[in-house]
């Protein structure tokens, strides 16, 4: 048994620690606010302590943690001026003599723009937005620090490249349901998704082994973003929401959800199953939205 130290308790570490918690004797993960961090700590005592981490300000409680951590989860993004946590942490983090693995969740934006075409971690990152390419930065510092700590200690770190994510609460049954779901039609566009329970197992396939080196974490099937919505209205008995021209839907868009239609890529996961050992619950998004479906 160990100590695990969260960087970001979002959605994909708190599914972590829900599935995989049992695994650790001490769980510690950080939240930006101290009302956050009072809730979590009431609810989850015993099993969890939160800890107040700004994204800015480097407490002794935090550095504390992370001289007891053996693995370490970075779940938090990166900041307008690079990330936040080596920037905070990164000495703390370097001369920790406990720590074994870090295991850092970026996203496939890293590849950039390929047109439809397949990538795998042997592609060349080509990111566009200025979000990849800070967490195309942050991966390299990760992998950095590792590399450093190497002629000391072993310090291995897991870069994860996710996916789209959808799960419980997120998904495309929520938004038929709400009705607010958008059909974009872009013809030639296409995506990968990955269930958030995948996302927990692989985080813990990468602690299991004590992985290093970057893996994607993707579904087996790329599609187009309107067919989880057209298969989610089916599970619903309900017809899908009329389609939208790109072009149309596009002048309201958000600066990152436009950025996010100009890329069009697929993503190949077989490292993740070969090196983690990782068999996806759900290879598709209709084994994952079925069970959500059956969950609701």
């Amino acid at each position: 048994m160990s100590t695990l130290l969260c960087f970001g308790l979002g959605y994909s570490a708190e599914h972590f620690v829900g599935l995989y918690g049992d695994g650790f004797e001490r769980i510690i993960g950080t939240v930006r606010t101290a009302e956050r961090a009072a809730v979590l700590n009431s609810h989850l005592a015993g099993r969890l302590k939160a800890l107040v981490f700004d994204g800015h300000v480097a407490t002794a409680e935090v550095r504390d943690a992370i001289g007891a951590a053996e693995q370490v989860l970075v779940s938090a993004p990166p900041n307008d001026k690079g990330d936040a946590v080596l920037a905070a942490f990164g000495d703390a983090l370097a001369n920790a003599r406990h720590l074994r693995t870090i295991v850092y969740l970026s996203t496939v934006g890293v590849y950039g723009d390929h047109g439809g075409a397949w990538v795998d971690e042997t592609t060349p990152p080509r990111p566009a937005s200025a979000r990849s390419r800070a967490r195309l930065d942050a991966e390299r510092a990760s992998q950095k620090l590792g590399a450093q700590r190497g002629a000391t200690g072993s310090l291995n770190v897991a870069v994860l490249r996710l996916a789209g994510i959808y799960g419980p609460g997120q998904n495309a049954l929520t938004q038929i349901a709400s009705g607010k779901a958008r059909r974009v039609i872009k013809p030639g566009q296409i995506f990968n998704r990955v269930h958030v329970a995948d996302i927990a197992q692989a985080i813990d396939a990468a602690f299991a082994r004590a992985a290093d080196g970057i893996f994607n974490v993707a579904d087996d099937e790329p599609s187009p973003p309107a067919d989880p919505l057209i298969f989610a209205a089916q599970l619903l008995g309900r017809d899908p929401p009329p389609e939208i021209p790109f072009e149309q839907a596009a002048a309201s868009m958000s600066p990152m959800a436009l950025s996010f239609w100009q890329e069009c890529r697929r993503v190949r996961n077989d490292k993740l199953k070969r090196e983690l050992g990782v068999t996806l619950r759900y290879p598709t998004y209709r084994e994952g939205l079925r069970a959500l479906r059956e969950a609701r």
